[in-house]
């Protein structure tokens, strides 16, 4: 993603080879930005932003507790609990979004 090429030049850490082309750069999964001299023109992007979400349609939750498990067992494993609606998990996974 764009945003994360966006680093102060003196913040570039090198992520290719003396000489390296923007397009060979790119290939690699790295940054190319050759606007300012005597720093690294390929480098390592930011690292994406993650969070921790629970699902709101209960139908696409992942059980990751078992029948009668209750809401502090279920966030004892790092757990989503909701205690509704019937017929789906009530202890499931997060889903992980990017920010």
């Amino acid at each position: 993603a764009k945003c994360q090429c966006k680093l102060p030049p003196k913040d570039r850490t090198n992520c290719g080879y003396p000489g390296i082309s923007a397009a060979e750069c790119k290939k690699i999964g790295c940054c190319f930005n050759a606007s300012t001299p005597s720093v690294p023109w390929c480098y390592t992007p930011k690292a994406k932003k993650v969070k921790k979400v629970c699902p709101n349609d209960p139908y696409t939750r992942i059980n990751c507790g078992y029948p009668g498990i209750t809401a502090k067992e279920c966030t004892k494993r790092g757990c989503c609990f909701r205690a509704r609606p019937a017929g789906v998990p009530w202890c499931f996974y997060h889903r992980v979004m990017e920010e």
